[in-house]
């Protein structure tokens, strides 16, 4: 039996993505993608590539800066990423792992896996005990205006998207209840309508503005109030009976747990680059399986579509481009569907495009 792989260097680099379709919230707009590509090599001469999402452009220097102070304790260790995980989860146990700290671990552990799937020839899925499927994706946009976006909203729904997620949070009730009409109108009623006010709302205000919005057969009603309110969370769903959707911002999967002992969603949004990477992610699964809490991906098509294939509950794949412009094969969507692609996380960097758009 040959040997396990033991790894050599860990890098990252930064560059910020153009997006096809800038993303405005109501937290905040974000012009171009700020990403963080991770780069494992092996002494099998086999590169394991990841990338994060760093939200801000002034994330990356200290994300990178992080990488390069926890790569040595990675050079010369196995190939081996659930151990690796344990690893940092006993060097970090006074600290703790969430935020950047969190990011970067996670962005480690999926260029691990990714590795691993290089050297055996085989996509993470099936690492996982599963394979590629082809799961139904829905189409992600920030704040739309009905009539400027009309034709955007249609070609989706001409390209095969059952699911259309679009931002609410404006300044008054009237105007999200005027766009969510919009939109329902120009999708149609056979495509499903989700909603996301990326936590812009108190508890009250959540409950009053997803009363109004009944009407319009949304499918979930994402983040109403801060991610951290689990009670909040729960009290929208008690009062409105609103489908509530929240989860990207669990930290591991001990975040899970206690949004589901706090009854505060129906169902699960998993962050891979949030929730431990491809390790965290088959660790949550399990909880939400156990809680009948149906799983969809948050960003991160490419590894989102090795995990979600072998998560028991999956939903939704999310697509939101945020990658492709740095990527050679980017994870494209047929007929509204997105299947994974392989070996690895099946990431294959565009060198070219990374010198254009470094940071």
């Amino acid at each position: 039996m040959s040997p396990v792989p033991t790894i050599t260097e860990v890098r990252a680099r930064s560059v910020l993505a153009p997006l096809s379709r800038p993303l405005r919230t109501a937290s905040g707009s974000i012009p171009a993608a700020p990403l963080l590509l991770l780069d494992v090599r092996t002494d099998a001469d086999v590169v394991g590539h990841a990338w994060l999402f760093g939200y801000a452009a002034e994330t990356l220097a200290p994300m990178a800066a992080l990488v390069e102070q926890i790569a040595p304790s990675l050079v010369g260790q196995p190939l081996v990423p659930v151990q690796r995980m344990r690893d940092f989860e006993a060097r970090f146990r006074l600290l703790g792992m969430q935020g950047l700290l969190g990011m970067v671990v996670a962005g480690i552990d999926m260029a691990l896996w990714d590795a691993l799937g290089k050297v055996l020839d085989q996509p993470v899925a099936s690492l996982l005990g599963g394979a590629p499927v082809a799961l139904r994706a829905y189409d992600s946009f920030g704040m739309v205006d009905p009539v400027k976006d009309e034709a955007l909203l249609r070609k989706s729904v001409e390209a095969g998207f059952t699911g259309i997620k679009i931002k609410l949070g404006y300044p008054d009730l009237a105007q999200d209840v005027a766009i969510t009409g919009g939109v329902r109108e120009i999708i149609g009623s056979d495509v499903e309508l989700m909603v996301d006010f990326n936590q812009s709302l108190d508890p009250p205000e959540a409950c009053r503005r997803i009363q109004r919005l009944e009407g319009f057969n949304l499918y979930w009603v994402e983040e109403p109030v801060a991610a951290a309110d689990l009670a909040g969370h729960a009290l929208v769903r008690r009062r409105t009976g609103a489908r509530v959707q929240t989860g990207e911002n669990w930290w591991f999967p001990r975040g899970l747990q206690a949004a589901i002992s706090a009854s505060a969603c129906d169902f699960a949004m998993l962050d891979i680059m949030k929730i431990g990477g491809v390790t965290g992610w088959m660790g949550a699964v399990g909880l939400a399986e156990g809680a009948s809490l149906p799983v969809s991906s948050h960003l991160f098509v490419e590894a989102s579509a090795h995990t979600l294939a072998v998560t028991p509950t999956a939903d939704w794949l999310e697509y939101l481009d945020l990658a492709g412009p740095v990527l050679t094969n980017p994870c494209r969507p047929v007929d509204g569907y997105v299947t994974a692609a392989g070996p690895g996380l099946g990431i294959t960097w565009n060198e070219p495009a990374i010198a254009e758009f470094a940071a």
